[in-house]
């Protein structure tokens, strides 16, 4: 039996059993199922997933592929070297993972003890918290302004000795606002590992990843996810500077990217071209849609550098609006947290899912009226 205090076999450690769930998206199978539909009848837009999909070359290199039996390279040589060429670093400085979130798993097993604390500036991507929580460390949040710019002055005065890391969503998710260079090197000047999360990069008019090589506490995290159209293969990577990655490599799991994926990474930096122009085409569908919400006089639409806009419900309840359109397959994203809990996030999808999306909205308000 176990002492008072003391950690017992079957006990799960104190921060893991406090911690509240992460809650992800569902797959349109599940949500069919659950709504009483058909998958074909669901309009998935919760997830800020590529609605033009992978690289055709990606399916057929995948099909071709002979070499499932072997391991993949551990080094991830020639992924990173080509990789490389696209971002415009040095293969050293780039490793890849399970999705960014592995990434972020990585930097926190490296650098916190239990008790040092992380700072956030919500509303913000749900992992950088979940993560902190995982390792033991203390998440700390700054909350973001009116129009979700980042309280720089929050930020400085939440610094503390125990502080090791900031995190910063660029394009913040769920907002879309960038953190323009002047707000990242001032993040800097405080000394600790500034952690830059460019999930949505290709969508956006700024990134840091130039400045990595010149600021060795500032790391980039980016992914095939999006832009890419490889979110169910989870594709990340990191852009990191060499006294970080350093220590990275020496606890990453060594056949952590699978051949799958690496193939997959290959056959879309093949294809740059054809990817980064659905890029343009889901940019223009963003305004295009932020002008026709603009026009539904219940929301006020935000705006956004990335591949969904969010809007805040002006008239009646986001629960319920989001009920209404999923009844009719239309799924999009709702968050229970401050600020954002009457808001709702659409992802860009092509044209004519956009306009089915807005004519429902206006259906719903019909019917609140009648």
């Amino acid at each position: 039996m176990s002492m008072a205090g003391e950690l017992g076999p079957l006990q799960p450690r104190r921060c893991i059993e406090e911690m509240e769930e992460y809650i992800p998206i569902s797959t349109p199978e599940a949500l069919a199922d659950k709504l009483g539909l058909r998958p074909d009848q669901i309009l998935k837009l919760d997830g800020n997933e590529n609605p033009y999909g992978c690289s055709p070359r990606v399916p057929r290199a995948l099909a071709e592929f002979a070499s499932y039996h072997r391991y993949p390279d551990p080094e991830q040589t020639e992924t990173r070297a080509m990789l490389s060429q696209y971002v415009g670093v040095p293969a050293e400085n780039l490793m890849l993972g399970v999705g960014s979130d592995e990434l972020i798993d990585y930097l926190m097993r490296v650098y916190l003890e239990p008790g040092d604390e992380v700072i956030e500036c919500p509303p913000t991507f749900g992992m950088y918290s979940f993560s902190t929580q995982v390792s033991g460390g203390l998440i700390v949040r700054v909350p973001r302004g009116e129009g979700f710019q980042i309280d720089l002055d929050g930020v400085e005065r939440a610094v503390t000795p125990r502080t090791r890391m900031i995190f910063v969503d660029s394009p913040n998710n769920p907002s879309g606002l960038v953190t323009p260079r002047d707000q990242v090197e001032r993040l800097l000047a405080t000394g600790r590992l500034v952690v830059v999360d460019e999930a949505y990069a290709e969508f956006s008019s700024f990134t840091a990843v130039p400045m990595v090589l010149e600021n060795p506490n500032l790391v980039v995290l980016r992914t095939f996810s999006k832009w890419a159209g490889l979110a169910g293969l989870r594709v990340g990577y990191g852009v990191f500077p060499q006294g970080v990655i350093r220590q990275l490599r020496k606890m990453k799991q060594p056949y952590n990217l699978n051949v799958a994926a690496q193939v997959a990474v290959r056959e879309s930096l093949l294809d740059v071209d054809l990817l980064l122009g659905n890029v343009r085409k889901l940019v223009d569908e963003r305004e295009r849609l932020q002008q026709m919400l603009s026009t539904v006089h219940f929301l006020k639409v935000y705006p956004s550098e990335a591949n969904f806009l969010l809007c805040d419900v002006l008239e009646g309840d986001a629960v319920e609006l989001v009920g209404f359109l999923a009844r009719r397959g239309i799924i999009l994203r709702h968050f229970r947290k401050p600020r954002v809990s009457n808001s709702i996030r659409i992802s860009i999808g092509l044209p004519e899912q956009n306009d089915a999306v807005v004519a429902a909205l206006r259906e719903w308000r019909m019917e609140c009226r009648a």
